[in-house]
Parts: C-alpha cells; sequence; structure tokens
C-alpha cells in the first residue's frame, strides 16, 4: 500500500495520510480486515515523525475506518455498504469541487459540464 505525502501541498502530512487511506478503503485497495504497517514501520520509509503516522492512525480509528486490537497491527474495519457508499460519494464530491469550480469560471452550464462528464466516464469504461 504505497503512500505519497507532499510536504509542500499546503495539506498537512497527517491529513494527506489519513484521506489516502481513506480513499483507498473506499476505492477496495484496502479491505476489511487487512493490516496496516506499524507507526515505526512506516514512518521510517515516508521521513515522518512516528507522532504524524499515530495522529492519522488515531483519526482513523476514531471514525471507524480502522480497528485496534491489543498486541497486534491495526486492521480496516468493515465498513456497512450504506456507509462505504456514502464516503465514495463525499470524496467524489471533493474530487469534482476544483472541475465544478473551472467550469463556473469558465461560463460552462451544468447541462454541458455533466454530459463531458458522462463523455468522459464513458472512455474510462471502456
Amino acid at each position: 500500500m504505497p503512500f505519497t505525502l507532499d510536504p509542500h501541498s499546503g495539506v498537512a502530512v497527517y491529513r494527506q495520510l489519513v484521506d489516502q487511506v481513506r480513499y483507498q478503503i473506499a476505492a477496495g485497495v484496502l479491505k476489511p480486515g487487512d493490516e496496516l504497517p506499524s507507526i515505526r514501520a512506516l514512518s521510517e520509509p515516508l521521513g515522518v515523525n512516528p507522532m504524524t503516522i499515530s495522529k492519522a492512525y488515531g483519526l482513523l480509528e476514531r471514525d471507524g475506518w480502522l480497528e485496534r486490537r491489543p498486541g497486534r497491527p491495526l486492521v480496516v474495519r468493515g465498513l456497512p455498504a450504506d456507509e462505504m457508499r456514502r464516503s465514495r460519494l463525499a470524496q467524489l464530491d471533493e474530487a469534482l469541487r476544483p472541475a465544478a469550480a473551472l467550469a463556473v469560471q469558465f461560463g460552462v452550464d451544468a447541462d454541458e459540464a455533466a454530459a463531458r462528464l458522462r463523455k468522459l466516464m464513458a472512455k474510462e469504461e471502456r
């Protein structure tokens, strides 16, 4: 499970990690029961302070994405289908927000923007 962190992005490193783990769970890359690397094992290759990883893991656990088992690695928690769908749609909204802003700035109406999105999706489905 590769994670890519950009210290110059303007987004806190722990937040980048939280977002990437949530995305990988929603996308099915990480599945219920999958173990996450230990804090130390993840902090070393990323060159990140272990407390940063700990903060990210703590938030993911608090929000119900991960499950802590005493003496064992954190694992991905199985989420109900409706909760997983809500998460996927929320992440999609976040990804589409910049495109929506650009469409407004360029004066493209909603119907045209939606048609373009449908066309792009059709290409991806092939």
